[in-house]
């Protein structure tokens, strides 16, 4: 229960409504550009529509939440040690919540005959479910892969906008699978018309494709490409120790005690791009979590 310590604070629950808020606008502005107005589907407005309100509400909420507003994203920064367990849990509520919230106003406005299935995504026809998953796999990978990548901290070439490069990347991914899956990267935002309209046809894909794409993209971003130069030192010593010569027992105690202190050192807050909202209530604690400014 030590990663629900925090979940009292003000700070906090700014942040969780942040996502909630940021999520309902998102959802409501992006599926509204699903909505046919004529016969011809514009793929380019759809396109654009997703990836600029994105990159809109990370510069409105980035500094407050740090804008996940993807459940994909908010789990891979868990699996790199970056966000606690019990922020992503409220987060990723808040997340879905806000997507039918903002779907559900969007329904409201919509007149009846031009509804359709308000954005729902859905696997085109003429492919598989596993077809489905490998597209949300790769677009999500991508857009995951720019979050992390674009966020980090030790990086000092970086230039212009985080918020529009993964606006960038959203627009891209939307660009390309659109007419393969509906370009979801974001189980939030499938699940919100889902709700709403109740289609759950391969509603899985959206769910598995995304999560498996960021999660593979973030790890291999942190451990493998440009992981942490202690931690790379630290490990490269376990390593050592592991192959060296030695009697019995000796050897064993060796490397549980290694393997715990590369522990202590994965458990430390991240050098990626952070927003430390819950600085000034708890000083004395620090937070595993390091937020990364992300998004979609």
């Amino acid at each position: 229960m030590v990663a629900f310590r925090g979940i009292w604070t003000q700070t906090f629950w700014k942040a969780v409504s942040g996502e909630f808020l940021a999520m309902l606008i998102f959802a409501f502005l992006s599926l509204g550009s699903t909505i046919s107005w004529s016969e011809n589907q514009q793929l380019v407005l759809m396109s654009l529509c997703f990836g600029l309100s994105l990159a809109t509400m990370i510069q409105c909420f980035g500094h407050i939440s740090g804008t996940h507003i993807n459940p994909a994203v908010t789990i891979s920064l868990v699996c790199i040690k970056k966000l606690s367990l019990a922020k992503a849990i409220f987060y990723v509520a808040a997340q879905c919540l806000g997507a039918v919230v903002g779907a559900g106003l969007l329904y409201l406005v919509t007149p009846a005959d031009r509804v359709g299935n308000l954005g729902a995504t859905l696997v085109n026809s003429s492919l598989s479910a596993g077809q489905g998953l490998l597209i949300e796999i790769i677009i999500t990978f991508q857009l995951v892969f720019n979050v992390v990548a674009s966020s980090d901290t030790k990086r000092n070439d970086v230039k212009g906008s985080i918020a529009l490069a993964v606006g960038y990347s959203v627009t891209i991914g939307h660009l390309f699978a659109i007419n393969y899956t509906g370009a979801s990267m974001n189980p939030a935002r499938s699940f919100g018309p889902a709700v709403i309209m109740g289609i759950w046809d391969n509603h899985w894909v959206y769910w598995v494709g995304p999560l498996m794409g960021g999660i593979s993209a973030a790890a291999l971003y942190e451990y493998l490409y440009c992981p942490d130069p202690e931690l790379k030192c630290l490990l490269k010593e376990v390593l050592a120790k592991a192959t060296k010569p030695s009697g019995g027992k000796h050897r064993e105690v060796e490397a549980i005690r290694s393997q715990e202190e590369a522990d202590d050192l994965i458990t430390k807050p991240g050098t990626a791009h952070v927003i430390d909202i819950e600085k000034g209530e708890e000083k004395k604690e620090k937070d595993s979590s390091g937020e990364m400014m992300s998004s979609v």
